[in-house]
């Protein structure tokens, strides 16, 4: 009889060893998941090796973007009639509101027009910021003389949510931005964040179209979506781990586990065989 439970208690001790094992597995996480672009060799440290970039193409003007625009001139006629001191810029901002924000520059109307004043109207949707420039700047000439014109979007918001660690809107500095940049900005991704599976969800053509990239491979710089557009939103997803961490019920149910085993232990340690 002795020997039976001995054998019985070697038996439940493996069983809940390996059960345990399994429990807590899903907390486990990969190092090649964690890390980025794992593809590339490790000897890289004299020669450089070469990776393929997909093409950049400036983005074009939409109808609700929101333009900073300033015409500047130094001409002492033009600046009198315009306001503006010769020792000074002239700059011509209006505002538009954003929710509760306000944002200085002109707004794209539905129909793709801005109006500035003197100048008036102008088409400026499906262009790029350089193409609307050169457009003001020859608008603007018939009322200033040798007009220097600066056109920049003023609401170039993306938006990162998800496993990162300052999820957030955040506002690009300039045109050219990519998904790595929209990832630093938002304090890089939590252990948490699968890397391997980022999501971005673009709006063209008045649908939402989602692309998915693995930051794990250094295919991600050969992406076609791999550059911003502007009010894009970055979602990276929680790995199953994340999950196994603030599942209360697991918890529960492990500490309960742990309770009566350990009472087991005891009853079974006090037992005269």
């Amino acid at each position: 009889m002795r020997i039976n439970l001995k054998k019985r208690w070697k038996s439940f001790s493996v069983i809940f060893i390996v059960c345990m094992a399994v429990f807590l597995l899903p907390s486990c996480k990969s190092y090649k998941n964690i890390a980025y672009f794992t593809d590339l060799k490790d000897s890289n440290y004299h020669t450089p090796q070469a990776v393929a970039l997909t093409n950049f193409s400036d983005p074009r003007i939409q109808p609700n973007d929101i333009l900073q625009i300033s015409v500047q001139t130094l001409d002492p006629q033009t600046a009198a009639i315009s306001g503006a001191s010769t020792s000074s810029t002239f700059s011509v901002q209006g505002s538009s509101n954003l929710g509760n924000a306000t944002v200085t520059g002109y707004l794209v109307d539905k129909a793709g027009f801005i109006e500035l004043p003197l100048v008036g109207k102008i088409e400026v949707a499906g262009k790029t910021t350089s193409e609307a420039r050169d457009l003001i700047r020859q608008k603007a000439a018939i009322y200033y003389k040798d007009p220097v014109v600066n056109v920049r979007y003023a609401n170039f918001n993306i938006t990162v949510i998800g496993e990162v660690n300052r999820p957030a809107q955040y506002t690009i500095p300039n045109e050219k931005a990519s998904i790595l940049d929209a990832i630093g900005m938002a304090g890089d991704l939590t252990i948490y964040g699968k890397r391997e599976n980022i999501m971005l969800i673009r709006e063209e053509g008045g649908e939402k179209k989602v692309i998915r990239f693995n930051l794990n491979s250094s295919d991600v710089f050969q992406n076609p979506y791999f550059y911003l557009r502007q009010g894009d939103v970055v979602y990276v997803e929680p790995a199953k781990s994340k999950a196994a961490t603030t599942d209360m019920a697991r918890v529960r149910n492990l500490t309960i586990l742990t309770s009566i085993t350990s009472l087991l232990v005891i009853v079974i340690s006090r037992l005269n065989f």
